[in-house]
């Protein structure tokens, strides 16, 4: 894709992110899963538990195609970008898989079925330290992408709910 590209769907995950509740308890993401078949868009808390946008993406998805979240990668075909306004989370809380993971898992016959992550911004270390997701993708042959002029505005909504001196 292009920059004009990558500029419309990051614009369009951060859209997403403004849909999302703000709580003290997480960051406000937006997320759109593209291919030439489809554009899925997603944000936190969007689908029922505690759900990150990525997660409600691929939940969408899953039931668009009638498969398991799990199943999805054979559904994706090899130019599936996923556009997050923040990266990929590393590290979840119990019981609940991190987004990395998430993509990861997703296999077509080709392999990883997810070819390009474009993040606006990189995880803060608010939750959980240093994120080790983008490195994760990138040892997995997934190209990583930050696409730059979206911080402040990813960052405002990002912690939305957040106590000023959280930050």
């Amino acid at each position: 894709m292009n920059s004009d590209q990558d500029r419309y769907y990051m614009q369009l995950a951060l859209n997403e992110a403004k849909k999302s509740p703000p709580k003290a308890t997480n960051f406000c993401v937006g997320a759109v899963l593209v291919s030439k078949k489809f554009e899925i868009t997603g944000f936190t808390l969007e689908m029922p538990g505690n759900t990150h946008a990525e997660q409600s993406a691929f939940l969408k998805l899953a039931a668009e195609v009638g498969v398991e979240e799990e199943q999805l990668g054979d559904h994706l075909l090899d130019d599936t970008v996923l556009y997050t306004t923040m990266e990929p989370c590393n590290k979840r809380s119990v019981g609940n898989m991190p987004c990395v993971d998430r993509i990861l898992r997703l296999k077509n016959k080709n392999g990883q079925a997810i070819c390009r992550v474009c993040v606006g911004v990189s995880e803060p270390e608010t939750f959980v330290g240093v994120n080790e997701g983008r490195k994760k993708l990138v040892d997995a042959g997934i190209v990583f992408d930050i696409i730059p002029g979206f911080e402040d505005d990813i960052l405002a909504t990002a912690t939305a709910g957040h106590s000023k001196n959280e930050e």
